[in-house]
Order: C-alpha cells, then sequence, then structure tokens
C-alpha cells in the first residue's frame, strides 16, 4: 500500500471516530498553543528590553564615581571623589579605540514656560554626548561649539519634556525658564523610549556642560569641572574588554588609587550587560518551552491510548488485511500515519490558538510577542515527532499480530 492510500486508509478512520480523535488531539492541541504563546512572549519581552538596553548604546563604557572609603567606613555608591573633564581627556587621548567621550552633569530641575511647569532631569553635556548615545535632533539644531564654549543659555528638549510643556505646539524658538533661568530651546530630540532600568529617557533637557555648572547646578570645590559621568564609545565590541581594562589602569593612576585597595570608581559595560541578558532570556525561554512541552508529551501519551484501543477495536479489519495480501510494514505504516495525522492536525489547531492568544495578548494587553517561522517549525515538526514516538508502539504491535488470530478475535 502506497502512503498516499495509508493517509486516506488513516483519515477516514480518524472520520468514523471523530470525537474520540478531537478528543485524543486536544493534549496536542494544548501543548503546542501553550509552546506558542510562552515562547512568543518571552521572546518578545526579551527583544523589547534588548531594545532598551541597547538604546544606551552597545560599544559604550560608563564610567562612575564609586564608594568613598574613609576609616575602614565605605559610604554609598557615587560618594566619592568626583570625575572631571581632566579625567575625560586622558581617556579620550590614552586609551586606543575611543571614538567619542561624553562628560555629564545632571539634577532634577523644575522647567515652566507660561501656566505650564514640569520637573524633568537637566543634563549638562558636551559635544559628543548626542554621538555616543546615538540620539538625532528630530527637529531644531544641536549645540555650536561656540555655545558649548561660552556656556550659552539654549537647551534641547526631550519628547517627552517637550509635549508636557509645549503640548502640540512648536517648542523650537520658544523661551522656557530652567530654576528662574532663561533657556531659548533650539532642538527637541527624537523619541528615544524607556531606558533598561525603567525610566523615560525622553522625560528630559539637555543644556552646555559649562552652563549646568555655572547656572543650575554650581560646580564642587574639590573638582570645579567636575563630571557625575562619562559615556566611552569604543570602536568595535571586541575591544571592549581591552579598553575597560585601560580606563582602570588609567584611572587608578589618575586618583591615586592603592595596589590591592578597592577602586573609587566603577566602569560599566553595557555590552556584557547585554550579553548577560541575553543568556539570562534564553534560559528563561528553554524553561517555559520545556514547561509548555510537557502539554506534548502528556497529548502523546493520550495519542498512545487512543490507538492501542483503536488497534484493539479494528483486529478483526487488521486481520482480513493480511489475509488479501497486506504485509506487516503496510499494517505498520497505516497506523503511524494515522497517530502522525491526529498529531500534526492537532498541531496545526493549537497553532492557530496560540498564535490568536499571542496576537490577542500584545493587542489587547499592549504586551510585545516575537512569533518567528522557526518557532511555528519546530512546534509543528515537535508535533509529528510525537505521533511518531507514541504511534509507533501501537503501530507496531498491530503489524506484529497473527492474522488467523485476529480473524478469530470477537
Amino acid at each position: 500500500m502506497n502512503p498516499l492510500a495509508s493517509f486516506r486508509v488513516a483519515i477516514a478512520a480518524l472520520k468514523a471516530n471523530a470525537l474520540r480523535s478531537f478528543l485524543a488531539m486536544l493534549g496536542v492541541i494544548i501543548g503546542v498553543a501553550s509552546v506558542i504563546v510562552m515562547v512568543s512572549v518571552a521572546n518578545g519581552a526579551g527583544q523589547a528590553i534588548e531594545a532598551r538596553i541597547k538604546a544606551l548604546g552597545t560599544n559604550v563604557l560608563v564610567v562612575m564615581p564609586g564608594a568613598y572609603t574613609s576609616g575602614g567606613r565605605r559610604s554609598g555608591e557615587g560618594t566619592a571623589l568626583a570625575l572631571s573633564e581632566n579625567d575625560l581627556a586622558a581617556i579620550r587621548t590614552n586609551v586606543p579605540g575611543v571614538t567619542a567621550a561624553a562628560g555629564l552633569v545632571t539634577g532634577s530641575a523644575p522647567v515652566v514656560v507660561g501656566n505650564a511647569n514640569w520637573t524633568t532631569s537637566v543634563n549638562g553635556v558636551n559635544e559628543d554626548f548626542l554621538e555616543v548615545r546615538d540620539w538625532p535632533v528630530a527637529e531644531g539644531r544641536g549645540f555650536s561649539d561656540s555655545e558649548l564654549r561660552a556656556g550659552a543659555k539654549v537647551v534641547i528638549l526631550g519628547a517627552t519634556t517637550a509635549r508636557e510643556l509645549f503640548g502640540a505646539n512648536p517648542a523650537v524658538g520658544e523661551q522656557i525658564r530652567i530654576k528662574n533661568v532663561p533657556f531659548n530651546v533650539i532642538g527637541v530630540l527624537s523619541v528615544k523610549g524607556q531606558s533598561g532600568w525603567g525610566t523615560d529617557q525622553d522625560d528630559s533637557a539637555l543644556v552646555p556642560l559649562s552652563t549646568a555648572r555655572r547656572r543650575l547646578f554650581g560646580a564642587e570645590q574639590t573638582v570645579p569641572d567636575n563630571l557625575r559621568q562619562i559615556m566611552v564609545e569604543i570602536a568595535s565590541a571586541e575591544g571592549m574588554g581591552d579598553a575597560q581594562e585601560e580606563i582602570e589602569n588609567l584611572l587608578r593612576e589618575r586618583r591615586h588609587v592603592r595596589a590591592g585597595s578597592p577602586d573609587d570608581f566603577q566602569v560599566r559595560n553595557m555590552a556584557e550587560f547585554i550579553r548577560t541578558r541575553s543568556e539570562t532570556q534564553s534560559i528563561l525561554s528553554v524553561l517555559l518551552g520545556a514547561t509548555a512541552a510537557i502539554s506534548l508529551v502528556v497529548g502523546g501519551i493520550g495519542i498512545m491510548n487512543i490507538m492501542l484501543v483503536s488497534v484493539t477495536e479494528r483486529t478483526r479489519e487488521i486481520g482480513l488485511r493480511m489475509a488479501v495480501g497486506a504485509r506487516r510494514r503496510d499494517i505498520l505504516s497505516q497506523f503511524l500515519i494515522e497517530a502522525v495525522t491526529l498529531c500534526v492536525t492537532g498541531g496545526l489547531i493549537g497553532l492557530t490558538i496560540g498564535g490568536g492568544a499571542a496576537l490577542a495578548m500584545s493587542i489587547w494587553g499592549n504586551w510585545p510577542i516575537a512569533l518567528s517561522p522557526n518557532l511555528v517549525l519546530i512546534a509543528l515538526v515537535s508535533a509529528g515527532l510525537v505521533g511518531v514516538f507514541f504511534g509507533y508502539y501501537p503501530a507496531r504491535r498491530a503489524s506484529m499480530m497473527n492474522p488467523i488470530d485476529a480473524l478469530r478475535y470477537e
């Protein structure tokens, strides 16, 4: 019997017991639907988080002051001696592979225009900040060299800040007050979205670094050219490790950190952060997929049970087929095709239900999903393999029957 004829016989047998066939498929349907929903949601959430992390820049090292130690007591992170513009210049000059280095000071300040007011994060930045952050200006322009040198009272608003202050009206060319200091709006940044830590990056305002110190936050007495943070862009991801080591050695020398003493600064590798998150996400996806795959195994056991019942019920039919010339492999292939047909049909139904459920979660629950063709293919192949694995024993049992005993079976 050729495979096409065996498939037709299998379909006829399944149609003869449609309700029982559907109940047998139910476990596979639930299993495949669970795999599709869980893995697509996990992958979607992972991609959303990764996109937010990458918004910080993948080839970026972030340098910040660390903990201050005195008399054996350590204060919190960020309390050590501030970084300086001289540190930034030393990094830019002495560390190989540096393409840009952005220094910034930050603070929270009220911003007022007319009757509207909004408290936002105000960042004093230098000329490299927008390049390091890969953050283009959507409206207006960036800072000119003369504005950065002179400490001009100009500001570039984040998208959220511009919306809260001006609504749908254009912000460029308007005047606002930050801490009662008048600033001219020269640009609005493109939408950046949330950061990897869940904060709104668009809820911000950028001013020249020197302006932030002189007009808004003041300079520290110990470090007049203080920087709250230095962001260093490296030419390639492969050079991140070497560049980080060079920066750490340079700052230990400049900040007179004794050998064996803890560093009073920290260097965060954003590429390493992304890699760690990706590894964690991969483990989570595997665990979710394994949990959902249990339903496939349970469904396969149900398929085996139904196929054993079918073999018992059709014993005389099997004996009759053998008596008229059917070979053992024909009987084996017939029942194996029935099991695989049950599982693949259940897989297609489960795929439809799972895809619909994932899409509904995306639309109504505003949850990110990632339904890839590879995931669909894996789900269907898995369903087929379940049919082969759990259908083989009933099919082999049918093929090993003695034709005479089968014809005598009541």
